[in-house]
């Protein structure tokens, strides 16, 4: 089974990160700076820049391909993911600008509202669902006028 939404927004997290690896590589490379942050601040707001992004990635698009596999493709969770997808990019704009700044906080709370949305949502999928009869075909079947 094709999973477009998750395929869509897997790929842009995924060019996302390699920006974000590139950005942090090119300055390690400018500072001569092989392991950690070498003391240098753009360094440190590079490297969590990144490792923030890919701490938050790989929940996010479990969510997004199990919501989709259970539900199929929607609307609403188009919107989530391209929400998602634009709140990691305002935070990685943001940690390159002083604190506290609108791109960062917008970044964050998009991020954390796109996670809570999407527990929330498989978590009612996943009681519904157990809570229902399933066919063997893996259709949740339904009493007659329900």
């Amino acid at each position: 089974m094709i999973l477009p939404i998750t395929l869509v927004i897997a790929a842009a997290a995924g060019l996302i990160n390699l920006w974000l690896a590139i950005r942090a590589s090119a300055v390690r490379v400018k500072g001569k700076v092989m392991n950690g942050d070498g003391g240098n601040p753009l360094m440190l707001q590079r490297m969590r820049a990144h490792a923030n992004f890919t701490e938050y990635a790989p929940f996010v698009l479990i969510l997004i391909a199990v919501i989709e596999l259970a539900r199929g493709s929607s609307p609403w969770l188009w919107a989530v993911g391209l929400a998602f997808v634009l709140g990691r990019l305002a935070h990685l704009f943001g940690m390159d600008r002083p604190a506290p700044n609108p791109f960062r906080m917008t970044g964050i709370v998009l991020t954390w509202v796109v996670l809570l949305a999407l527990s929330v949502w498989a978590a009612a999928i996943g009681y519904h669902g157990a809570a229902a009869p399933v066919h063997p075909s893996g259709t949740i079947v339904t009493a007659p006028g329900a």
